[in-house]
């Protein structure tokens, strides 16, 4: 199974995904842009300004997942924001071809919540600015995001709170401590 988590910067998606491999039987981390960082060497790739507009990011991205559930077995925790529903859909689509069973979460967070998580971030320093200019484009997205996947508050509840409610919520184990952590 995979646990996409979906959301704008800064609505917790890393976070929640860091907690939800302590609580998880089996769960893995796969950090999907580093398919998109693995690309950026590639020499003949159109700038486009974003690895996600790249086709063979999205087909990279499914084929890794499956390898990868191949060979761990077990809970893929992918931590994403996908903001374009047609990105979205063959990833999904992708996934559902090769078998493998998807919950999409949307982490969603108010406005001024996320304008403070970024703003106050200390490890994401750099890129702030851009983070804030998404804004906009998360918002456009929300319609599509709502029908798409299952929303999850983030802006009042704690991390720990969030994972429990996403592992209850996708069927993936009772949120208790997993014993090989």
């Amino acid at each position: 199974m995979i646990i996409w988590l979906n959301g704008t910067f800064g609505a917790g998606k890393t976070t929640t995904a860091a907690e939800l491999v302590h609580i998880v039987p089996k769960a893995t981390i796969f950090d999907a842009e580093q398919v998109g960082l693995m690309l950026r060497h590639v020499q003949g790739l159109p700038r486009l300004g974003d690895f996600q507009h790249w086709p063979p990011w999205r087909g990279l991205v499914v084929q890794t997942a499956t390898h990868l559930l191949d060979y761990l077995g077990g809970v893929l925790v992918i931590p994403q924001t996908v903001l374009i529903e047609k990105y979205w859909t063959e990833i999904r689509t992708g996934l559902d071809r090769a078998g493998i069973p998807l919950q999409h979460f949307l982490l969603h967070t108010d406005r001024d919540t996320l304008a403070h998580r970024i703003e106050t971030d200390p490890i994401e320093t750099g890129a702030r600015q851009w983070r804030l200019e998404h804004l906009p484009q998360y918002q456009k997205a929300l319609p599509w995001l709502r029908r798409e996947a299952h929303v999850v508050d983030t802006s009042a509840v704690l991390p720990k709170q969030v994972a429990e409610v996403v592992a209850t919520k996708a069927g993936a184990g009772d949120a208790r401590t997993r014993s090989d952590s």
